[in-house]
């Protein structure tokens, strides 16, 4: 096997400037490439130049350029393919490993692009829609639209122009403030700026810039940026206000839908509504239903199933919204022909649907007014700890991926708990 060394690094491939012969122009000429040969693989990619030249004069200009005095034209022509020459080898030789894949993205997009802003999350949008994460593609493009009202805001760029080296401590802590004037939560900033910290990190990672211009912080005390913590505020229903939302009466079927499909999703363990959404008639044997949670599936390399034990209620929930032809999804929220942000926007207007209605039910029925599917997931989870259920039970019930994220989720309730345990000391 042949090595190729450059600047004492071991290479895996060869970088050329050829004539491509296979195919003549009507002229005679034939096109120049940009040849790349990826030893280990052993594969062969021609880029075309937009150039075209005889055998002669490839061999004056390239091949003999050195003993020719060229002027005009030639002399361009040899300087340009130098250049791209140039260029394909450190963009290569910045690689650990050669990927084709990376070096075509780095060769032919424009120079500022590796210090742009807006360049780096639309390769992450790309990406997440290529792989039908939608949703996470959505979440990219809110930050994306943040950043360029803040840049409109301070009147010095364009969000086309944000360059990774303009963005210091000082304007992280401007933009956090911007933020907060414009009535945002610190929820919201605290995504914001982690998705904006995502993006600086892959660009670290793929050499475009130097981890010296990393902001944020790393270990307390280092004067970088620090990304606003907060404490998630338990969202859910006691079992007197789960009893009322239940008892509650509707007003017309759309509040009843609404409120068939929450308690269908409390009654499968809090099961988010993109997961019912998604639901198959072929994922149903006899008493009960598996699935994949759609939010971590793709995070872990391990996929965990859900297993769901039907009871009367969501068998009637089924029974009553179910498509009727037993086949694909279970409920007629979206389409199995649909494509995956088709399907993204159904599931988003169905949520929104739901929450619309459930709240209307909630108001009327003196129930926290901002009450949503979000509540259900962790109305399951509380009042299952409150019958007696343990901790690793639920744990595996909300395919949490450690027992710790499961104690996260009751933060705050253990206060409640041990005010309920005092006041029962004294009932005999």
């Amino acid at each position: 096997m042949v090595i190729f060394v450059l600047n004492g690094k071991v290479m895996s491939y060869r970088i050329s400037i050829v004539l491509d012969k296979r195919r003549a122009k009507a002229n005679g000429d034939f096109p120049v490439k940009l040849r790349v040969f990826n030893k280990i693989l052993k594969k062969d990619k021609r880029y075309p130049l937009d150039i075209d030249l005889s055998t002669k004069e490839f061999e004056t200009i390239w091949i003999n350029a050195d003993d020719k005095n060229l002027r005009g034209s030639n002399k361009e022509t040899e300087l340009k393919l130098k250049a791209i020459e140039t260029r394909a080898n450190k963009e290569a030789e910045q690689m650990d490993v050669f990927d084709f894949a990376k070096f075509e993205m780095k060769l032919f997009r424009k120079s500022s692009d590796k210090n742009n802003v807006k360049y780096h999350f639309n390769l992450v949008i790309d990406k997440n829609v290529k792989n039908d994460k939608i949703g996470t593609a959505e979440s990219y493009k809110y930050t994306l639209k943040s950043l360029a009202e803040f840049c409109k805001f301070k009147k010095k760029c364009s969000i086309d122009k944000l360059t990774f080296a303009s963005i210091t401590v000082d304007w992280l802590n401007d933009y956090e403030n911007f933020m907060i004037t414009n009535g945002k939560s610190y929820t919201t900033i605290g995504i914001y700026t982690r998705t904006l910290r995502v993006i600086f990190n892959n660009a670290i990672g793929v050499n475009d810039i130097n981890k010296e211009m990393y902001p944020y912080s790393k270990v307390k005390n280092d004067g970088l940026y620090k990304i606003p913590r907060t404490k998630k505020v338990k969202k859910a229903l006691s079992a007197t206000q789960l009893k009322t939302l239940f008892d509650a009466e509707v007003k017309n079927a759309n509040e009843a839908k609404a409120k068939a499909f929450w308690f269908f999703s409390y009654a499968c363990n809090g099961m988010n509504l993109k997961d019912v959404a998604l639901l198959k008639y072929s994922d149903i044997n006899d008493d009960k239903f598996e699935y994949y949670r759609a939010k971590t599936f793709d995070k872990s390399s391990e996929k965990t199933t859900i297993t769901i034990y039907l009871t009367d209620f969501t068998k009637e929930v089924i029974a009553n919204y179910g498509n009727r032809s037993k086949g694909g999804y279970v409920f007629d929220i979206i389409d199995i022909k649909e494509d995956s942000q088709t399907q993204y926007k159904k599931i988003k207007n169905f949520t929104r649907y739901i929450n619309d209605h459930i709240k209307r039910i909630a108001i009327s029925s003196d129930l926290p007014s901002d009450l949503s599917t979000y509540w259900a997931r962790h109305s399951f989870a509380t009042n299952s700890l409150r019958k007696g259920a343990s901790m690793e039970f639920i744990s595996e019930a909300l395919n949490h991926s450690d027992l710790s994220v499961t104690k996260n989720y009751f933060a705050g309730f253990e206060d409640e708990a041990k005010k309920e345990f005092a006041n029962s000391l004294l009932d005999f």
